[in-house]
C-alpha cells in the first residue's frame, strides 16, 4: 500500500510547488477505499483528497502517506486534523516533514488523538521523491538536476554549432517528460542566443505542466522577439541578472511579462550561480533542471551546485574540435573534480541514459 502512495506521489512531482508532492491510500478492512495526491497548486493535500473519495469508511481505516500530516494553517486546515475527525485508526508516514511548522507535531496529534502511527515505511524512496523540499526547507535551496545530451565522446554540437538531432525521438520524448516533472528549468542566455528555445514540454497532454523557463542573463541581453520574451504572458520567465543590467533592458522585458531577479555577481561579471539558486529556492522551487549550455553547466559544476545528473548519449562521436558539454572547469588535480555515482542506465531507441547522483 504504500509502494501505492509513493506511485501517486510521483504523479504530482513539479506540480505542487511551494508544497511537497504527496500520496495517500486509505485501506479498510483490506481494501482500497480511498486515494489522494497533492493535487496541482499544492491544494488539496493528498490527504484530504483520499478521505473526500473515502467518506465515512475512513473510520477506523489505516492511512499510508509518503510524508507526515501537516499539522499547521497554512492555505489549509491540517491534515493531522482531518484525519483525526475522520476517525482513522491507524497512520503509517513514510517520512517526517522537516518543515519546522510540522517536524513531527503531526504525528504527536495523531498521537494524542489516540491513532497509532508507525514512521519509516518506504522512507528512501519519500526521500527520494521529495528530495527537492527537503533540501528547499533545510539548505533554502531546490534539488538541482543537470541533463545533457551528447555524443559518444562528451559533445553537444560540431564545430558549426549544428546539434540537431545527437539524441533519437525516444530520447527527447523522456527529456521532455523529465521536463514536466520540474518546476523549473535554467539555461545560460548563450543557449537563448544560439538557439532561441521555447523550453516547455511539447508531449501531447503535458503542455500544461511545462516548467517555469528561467534565464541566467548577467546584463540582460534577452532579445525582445525571442521565444522566450514573446510567450512570456503565457507562461512564466524568470530572468536572472547582475546590478550590472541596464535599467532600460530590465524595463522593456518586464513590459513583455518577463520577472526580473537580480542576485550578485561572481568574480567574472556573471551571474552567482549560488546566489541564483537560493533566490529560486525562495521563490517556492523545489527541483530544477539544468540543460545548458557548456558554460553554464561547469558554472553549477565548479560551484558544487549539482546533486543529479542525467546524461542522454547518442551512438556517434564528433571530435576534438566539436563542442564539449562542460566548459573549462580550472582543475590542477583530479580530487578536484567533481564525483557523481551511476544509479541507473537505461536503453532508449538507439540512445542511453545514464542517471547520477552526487558523490562518489
Amino acid at each position: 500500500m504504500m509502494r501505492a502512495a509513493l506511485a501517486l506521489a510521483r504523479r504530482s512531482l513539479g506540480r505542487t510547488w511551494p508544497n511537497p508532492a504527496v500520496g495517500c491510500v486509505i485501506v479498510r478492512e483490506g481494501r482500497v477505499v480511498g486515494r489522494g495526491r497533492t493535487q496541482d497548486g499544492g491544494r488539496p493535500h493528498a490527504e484530504v483528497d483520499a478521505l473526500r473519495q473515502a467518506g465515512d469508511l475512513a473510520k477506523d481505516a489505516t492511512v499510508y502517506v509518503t510524508l507526515e500530516p501537516c499539522s499547521h494553517h497554512g492555505r489549509s486546515p491540517p491534515c493531522a486534523d482531518a484525519l483525526i475527525a475522520a476517525g482513522v485508526a491507524r497512520v503509517v508516514s513514510a517520512l517526517e516533514d522537516p518543515n519546522p511548522q510540522v517536524n513531527g507535531q503531526g504525528h504527536a496529534r495523531l498521537r494524542a488523538a489516540g491513532i497509532a502511527v508507525e514512521v519509516g515505511e518506504g522512507a528512501a524512496e519519500a526521500a527520494e521523491i521529495n528530495a527537492g523540499f527537503v533540501l528547499r526547507v533545510r539548505e533554502g535551496r531546490p534539488l538541482i538536476h543537470l541533463k545533457l545530451a551528447t555524443s559518444l565522446d562528451g559533445r553537444v554540437a560540431t564545430a558549426s554549432g549544428e546539434s540537431q538531432w545527437i539524441t533519437g525521438p525516444e530520447a527527447r520524448a523522456w527529456g521532455h517528460r523529465m521536463r514536466a516533472t520540474h518546476e523549473a528549468i535554467l539555461v545560460g542566455a548563450n543557449t537563448v542566443a544560439q538557439d532561441d528555445p521555447e523550453l516547455t514540454c511539447r508531449l501531447p497532454g503535458l503542455a500544461r505542466y511545462s516548467p517555469v523557463r528561467v534565464l541566467l542573463d548577467s546584463r540582460a541581453r534577452l532579445g525582445p522577439t525571442s521565444k522566450l520574451a514573446t510567450t512570456a504572458r503565457a507562461h512564466p520567465v524568470w530572468l536572472i541578472c547582475t546590478p550590472a543590467a541596464p535599467v532600460a533592458r530590465r524595463e522593456a522585458l518586464q513590459a513583455l511579462g518577463v520577472e526580473i531577479i537580480e542576485v550578485g555577481a561572481d568574480p567574472t561579471g556573471r551571474v552567482d550561480v549560488t546566489a541564483a539558486v537560493r533566490a529560486l529556492g525562495a521563490r517556492g522551487i523545489m527541483r530544477l533542471m539544468i540543460e545548458g549550455g557548456g558554460k553554464v553547466t561547469a558554472a553549477f559544476l565548479k560551484a558544487g551546485e549539482v546533486d543529479r545528473l542525467s546524461i542522454f548519449r547518442g551512438g556517434l562521436a564528433l571530435g576534438g574540435d566539436s563542442r564539449s558539454a562542460v566548459g573549462p572547469l580550472g582543475l590542477e588535480r583530479l580530487g578536484f573534480a567533481p564525483r557523481f555515482t551511476l544509479v541507473s542506465t537505461r536503453v532508449l531507441g538507439g540512445d542511453t541514459l545514464e542517471t547520477w547522483t552526487r558523490g562518489p
